[in-house]
């Protein structure tokens, strides 16, 4: 299951960044966002989701939110 899938409110670990992207897998990494990690869904937006990864709150596109696998 991928991040646009996730109920908001509720804590997830995230299981694996799927990318094929080196630049979108650096990206989220910097952010804090790899395996072992957890991560809360916000709120879902149209064009993708603000997201709660270890004390910052991100806004990321629905392209990253899928490569997100909890």
């Amino acid at each position: 299951m991928n991040l646009m899938h996730a109920q908001e409110g509720r804590e997830y670990i995230i299981k694996a960044i799927v990318t094929d992207d080196e630049e979108m897998d650096a990206f989220l990494f910097s952010l804090g966002c790899y395996s072992g990690e957890p991560i809360t869904v916000i709120s879902h937006l149209r064009a993708g989701c603000v997201v709660s990864i270890k004390d910052g709150r991100y806004t990321i596109d629905n392209q990253l939110a899928q490569a997100i696998e909890i």
